[in-house]
């Protein structure tokens, strides 16, 4: 595995990341074309790409880093088969290299179900033992997602 990090990706590589982002994420939080996802990753300021690829040139994570409202937030998925094999504490600590501080939303709860019927995994437990703080007064509660604001940072 190796993890390459850019600015930019090819149209292929937003397609496989399209692709981890549908079959990993909640089924409502799903894009349905890959000018929708392109519309969502627009609408972010300095975006870094930090994609990890198999030995057959595949990706099995994306990590991103991103600016919303003066503050560095990130997102990171890992392909179901390749979690718990210290992949996504890989590309966390590349992700962490970069900035002082990362913040994120992420689901605290294990009522939503992914596209293929399983239920989706909270991953605050993983978001935890790397070191992130959970900001329980910062929530985000909507039709598609609700979930709690984690931080990690140096300072």
């Amino acid at each position: 595995m190796k993890i390459i990090s850019s600015k930019t990706i090819s149209l292929n590589r937003k397609k496989e990341i399209l692709s981890l982002w549908n079959n990993e994420y909640p089924d409502k939080l799903q894009y349905s074309s890959i000018q929708d996802f392109d519309n969502y990753l627009n609408s972010l300021s300095n975006i870094e790409h930090f994609l990890l690829i198999n030995n057959i040139d595949k990706v099995v994570g994306w990590a991103m880093t991103f600016e919303r409202e003066n503050e560095n937030w990130f997102a990171v998925i890992i392909d179901s088969t390749k979690q718990g094999k210290g992949y996504g504490k890989l590309l966390l600590d590349e992700l962490k290299k970069t900035k002082p501080v990362l913040n994120g939303w992420v689901i605290d709860h294990e009522n939503d179900i992914k596209t293929n019927g399983e239920p989706y995994k909270s991953p605050l437990g993983f978001y935890l033992k790397n070191g992130f703080q959970v900001l329980n007064d910062f929530r985000i509660e909507n039709d598609k997602i609700t979930a709690v604001k984690i931080r990690w940072s140096t300072v």
